[in-house]
């Protein structure tokens, strides 16, 4: 019998917080009860699960996110989830239009967001 993974568990300081932000970047629900002040908070079409710890984050991370936008750009993604609440980390665009983005989520977990779908086909 083999296992598979469940769900990625992400260290936080505010699992419904940081659940919600991630709810709205991938346009994904929250399950129906989580709520704030819940020490978890599931996205369960996507897998993550986010848990209140005590710790702050202190290190990078040791995993990361690489977000691949479907009916956008690269450009526009990254736009969009800056006006979420992400920051700007790294800025790794080429002129010739490869590249990625580096953001950092409201508690400075760093993911990337590559080209979309159709940069990448054509």
């Amino acid at each position: 019998m083999t296992s598979r993974i469940r769900h990625v568990t992400i260290d936080s300081a505010d699992a419904h917080a940081l659940g919600s932000f991630w709810s709205k970047v991938l346009d994904q629900p929250l399950h129906e009860d989580d709520h704030p002040g819940d020490p978890e908070a599931l996205i369960e079409g996507a897998g993550l699960l986010f848990v209140t710890v005590p710790d702050p984050k202190t290190v990078k991370n040791r995993l990361h996110l690489d977000l691949q936008p479907q009916d956008r750009t690269r450009d526009e993604e990254v736009e969009r989830v800056i006006a979420l609440g992400a920051g700007l980390v790294d800025d790794r665009r080429r002129p010739d239009g490869t590249g990625w983005v580096v953001l950092a989520d409201p508690e400075g977990n760093e993911f990337c967001v590559e080209r979309g779908a159709a940069e990448r086909a054509g």
